[in-house]
């Protein structure tokens, strides 16, 4: 019992509370430093004003050869030679293919025979009528003979036409016989080879023909959007492009196709199936690049906005409200519902919500919330990469450790 109270009655006691005490208040300061020295997160904005824009519509699209021809057989008959290359460039009247022009070339030389016999009869009657003619005057021959005698030359004559009109067949088919281009253009696999047979019975395809310097795009737009459009072009809230619509074409593979073309015209009716209105563009196609099938995007640019708003489209948010941004005012993040019209390349043009002037961030907005503050900077300077953001100065986090330093003295 007399060893306890010595060591409860020791001087060291009174010292070891003080000094606990003194660490215990030393780290209720660090920690009341640490919280008050955090700075306002750093935010990218954009100052939104009221601008001129050109609004377009992106469309699915699909490319047409301005013309094309299906090469047919026009007579029936067995194929004996193909005279082009295929793949190659042809022009309107070369020969692509030769039939077997034998069977032709007799039935040419029957009609022309046919002429001639025809002709020798029309020569004969002929002089029959003369004569008939001065014979009736004279009351040599009866009216009836007369009669023949006329009605026998306009037959010849009649028989003569047939024959010349049965020539000229045969010489259509003799000629048929010999298949040409009916268009210059570029010539594609042939469908046929030598020694078939080909028109009996249909007019067989030989090969196709499609003129690729110029080609159409064929797209459609919904008519809900151009009806739309219409009602905002009428009410003066956007301005026609004036002139003829300039149209971009962009490839499969993303690329922007270097030339420009023009929109040819706007179908009148809407399609009942899709609900939508056809529309076609053409394009120069000179290096031949664009080919017949290929699927492309049609960006068409269809009025102006002379008092667009846009804001970025990293920019706008989703919500179960719907959209809104966040902007700063005075230093303050609020809150501020929009409404969106479209989408012009990387920006949402702002129908309602937003005026002009306001400050709207666009990057940043993971750091902070409504009412929070914040430290606006020019979206161009933000911080790309989240660790390139500003982290805790060392002295700070140091602080803890220095307030621990009374403890050797418990020694």
């Amino acid at each position: 019992m007399r060893v306890i109270k010595r060591v409860f009655s020791s001087p060291v006691l009174p010292l070891v509370a003080m000094l606990a005490l003194g660490a215990c208040g030393g780290d209720q300061k660090g920690g009341a430093a640490g919280a008050g020295g955090m700075p306002p997160a750093e935010v990218g904005v954009v100052t939104v004003t009221p601008g001129k824009l050109a609004l377009t519509s992106e469309l699915p699209g699909r490319l047409e050869a301005v013309r094309t021809a299906e090469v047919r057989a026009r007579v029936a008959g067995i194929v004996k030679q193909r005279v082009f290359r295929e793949g190659s460039d042809v022009n309107a009247g070369d020969v692509l293919f030769r039939i077997d022009p034998a069977p032709f070339k007799a039935a040419a030389d029957s009609a022309a025979a046919a002429v001639s016999r025809a002709e020798a009869v029309r020569d004969q009657t002929r002089a029959q009528a003369s004569r008939a003619e001065s014979l009736i005057g004279k009351k040599m021959i009866s009216q009836s003979d007369y009669d023949l005698a006329i009605a026998n030359a306009r037959q010849a004559l009649a028989e003569v036409a047939a024959a010349r009109a049965a020539q000229d067949s045969a010489r259509l088919n003799l000629g048929y016989a010999t298949v040409t281009a009916p268009i210059s253009g570029r010539i594609g696999r042939a469908l046929v080879t030598e020694g078939a047979l080909v028109g009996q019975g249909e007019a067989t395809q030989l090969a196709l023909i499609q003129q690729l310097d110029h080609v159409y795009v064929n797209f459609s737009q919904s008519s809900v959007e151009v009806l739309k459009l219409k009602r905002a072009l009428d009410s003066g809230q956007l301005k026609s492009v004036g002139g003829q619509a300039e149209v971009t074409l962009l490839m499969e593979d993303g690329s922007e196709y270097p030339q420009k073309g023009k929109l040819l015209f706007t179908d009148l009716a809407v399609n009942p199936d899709t609900g939508s209105i056809n529309l076609r563009a053409e394009f120069a196609n000179t290096n031949g690049l664009l080919l017949p099938g290929m699927y492309v995007r049609v960006r068409l640019e269809q009025a102006i906005n002379n008092n667009a708003i846009t804001v970025p489209q990293r920019a706008l948010q989703r919500g179960p409200q719907g959209a809104f941004v966040f902007i700063l005012e005075n230093g303050k993040v609020a809150v501020r519902p929009v409404e969106v019209s479209s989408a012009q390349a990387d920006v949402w043009v702002v129908s309602r919500g937003l005026s002009g002037g306001e400050q709207v961030i666009v990057e940043g907005v993971q750091k902070i919330k409504p009412g929070a503050d914040a430290k606006g900077v020019p979206f161009a300077a933000a911080p790309a990469d989240p660790a390139a953001a500003p982290a805790l100065k060392p002295d700070a986090a140091a602080k803890p450790a220095a307030a621990a330093k009374p403890a050797p003295a418990a020694k």
